[in-house]
């Protein structure tokens, strides 16, 4: 089964753009596609992302939050939200 992860930044807002490269060392292994859900990226809201997932044959998809510090380092937490449908 295909797993997709959503990636929901919050925090601090960034003037950057937030990408996997940011999140180095803490996208867990059985992620096969992510999508970054963060105001100066693509998509600006978690639905968005989960279409796109969905579209590219994701069966699971589990949405985690991510917090952006006071030093602009985008930090990847143990809190989940609930998707439903």
């Amino acid at each position: 089964m295909k797993t997709g992860l959503i990636i929901y930044v919050v925090g601090n807002d960034s003037e950057n753009f937030i990408d996997e490269a940011k999140l180095q060392g803490q996208i867990p292994a059985w992620a096969d596609i992510v999508e970054i859900v963060a105001q100066k990226n693509g998509h600006y809201d978690i639905h968005d992302a989960w279409w796109k997932l969905i579209a590219r044959g994701m069966q699971r998809i589990i949405c985690k939050i991510a917090e952006i510090n006071d030093s602009e380092k985008v930090i990847l937490t143990q809190k989940e939200l609930r998707l439903c449908g």
